[in-house]
C-alpha cells in the first residue's frame, strides 16, 4: 500500500513538473508573440511617422518625452520654425561642427565610422561618429545611450530617412529638435533664451556657440561657457569659412536636384513609351 502511494506519488510530481513546463513554454511563446507584435507595430508607426514628418512639424521627440520624465518639473521648450526663418548661419555652424559631409553622403559616413572603431579598439576616447541623419532618428525616435539594438534601429530609421526626405529637409528638422540646453529644444528656443532674440537673426558666433554644445548639452553650457567650449566655438568659426561661408549650404540644392533627376528622366521614359 505504501508502495502504491508513493508511486502515485511520483507520478503527481511528474504531472506537476510537465503542466509546469508547458505552461512557462506557453507563457514564453505568448512573451514573445507580444514582442515582436509590439516591434512590428512600432515599426509600422515609426514609418508612417517619417512620411509624415516630410511635411509636417513634429509634435513632440522621444528625446523631449525622456526629459520630461527625467525632470518632470522643468519645463520643456521647444518653438518649431520654418527654414526660411533659421539664420544660415547656424545650419551652418551644425554642418562644420558636426558632420561636414553631411551635403555629400546618404546618412552614413564611413570614415568617421572606421576612426571612431578604430579608437574604441585600442581603447582611446571616441567622439561620436553620427552623421546628422542618424541624430535626428535617434532625437525622433529612439532613446539616449548606447546600445546595439538603438544602433540597428537608427540604421534603418536613417535608410528611410534619407530616402523620403530632402537634405534641407533633414537639416531643418534637426535645427529645431537638436536639444541645447537644459530643457531646450531647437535654435527657436535656445535663440530666445540665451540671446533674447529669434532663430532668424543669429550671428555666427553665436550659432557656433549653440552648435558646440550639441554633444553634450548638460555639461556644455550656452550661458556659462568654459574655456573648452570657448575654444571649440573658435575651431568651428575657423570651419564655417573653411567651407566657404553660408554659400556651403547651396550644395543641399545641388543635392536635391540630382536626386531627383533621375526620377524625372524615369517620368518621362514612361511617358514616351505610353505615347
Amino acid at each position: 500500500m505504501l508502495e502504491v502511494g508513493t508511486r502515485t506519488g511520483r507520478v503527481s510530481m511528474v504531472a506537476a513538473e510537465t503542466l509546469r513546463t508547458l505552461c512557462e513554454g506557453t507563457m514564453l511563446r505568448g512573451l514573445l508573440r507580444i514582442a515582436i507584435l509590439s516591434t512590428a507595430w512600432m515599426t509600422i508607426l515609426a514609418l508612417l511617422s517619417v512620411v509624415a514628418l516630410r511635411w509636417v512639424p513634429p509634435p513632440t521627440t522621444s528625446f523631449m518625452i525622456a526629459e520630461r520624465i527625467r525632470a518632470p518639473s522643468q519645463k520643456i521648450e521647444y518653438d518649431w520654425v520654418p527654414w526660411s526663418q533659421i539664420s544660415p548661419q547656424a545650419a551652418l555652424a551644425v554642418v562644420a561642427s558636426e558632420d561636414q559631409r553631411f551635403p555629400r553622403h546618404r546618412g552614413f559616413e564611413l570614415g568617421a565610422t572606421r576612426r571612431a572603431l578604430a579608437h574604441w579598439w585600442h581603447g582611446e576616447k571616441t567622439r561620436g561618429a553620427s552623421t546628422i541623419t542618424q541624430q535626428v532618428a535617434k532625437n525622433l525616435f529612439l532613446w539616449p545611450g548606447r546600445s546595439a539594438v538603438r544602433k540597428v534601429l537608427e540604421g534603418a530609421l536613417t535608410v528611410v530617412i534619407e530616402t523620403l526626405w530632402s537634405k534641407q529637409r533633414i537639416l531643418e528638422i534637426y535645427l529645431n529638435v537638436a536639444q541645447l540646453g537644459p530643457g531646450t529644444f531647437g535654435v527657436e528656443a535656445a535663440s530666445r533664451r540665451y540671446f533674447r532674440k529669434d532663430a532668424s537673426k543669429l550671428t555666427a558666433s553665436e550659432a557656433a556657440l549653440l552648435a558646440v554644445v550639441l554633444p553634450n548639452p548638460e555639461r556644455l553650457r550656452v550661458d556659462r561657457p568654459s574655456p573648452y567650449v570657448l575654444r571649440r566655438r573658435a575651431w568651428v568659426l575657423k570651419q564655417m569659412n573653411r567651407l566657404g561661408g553660408t554659400a556651403y549650404l547651396r550644395e543641399l540644392d545641388g543635392v536635391e536636384r540630382s536626386r531627383q533627376a533621375p526620377r524625372a528622366k524615369r517620368a518621362a521614359e514612361r511617358g514616351a513609351s505610353g505615347s
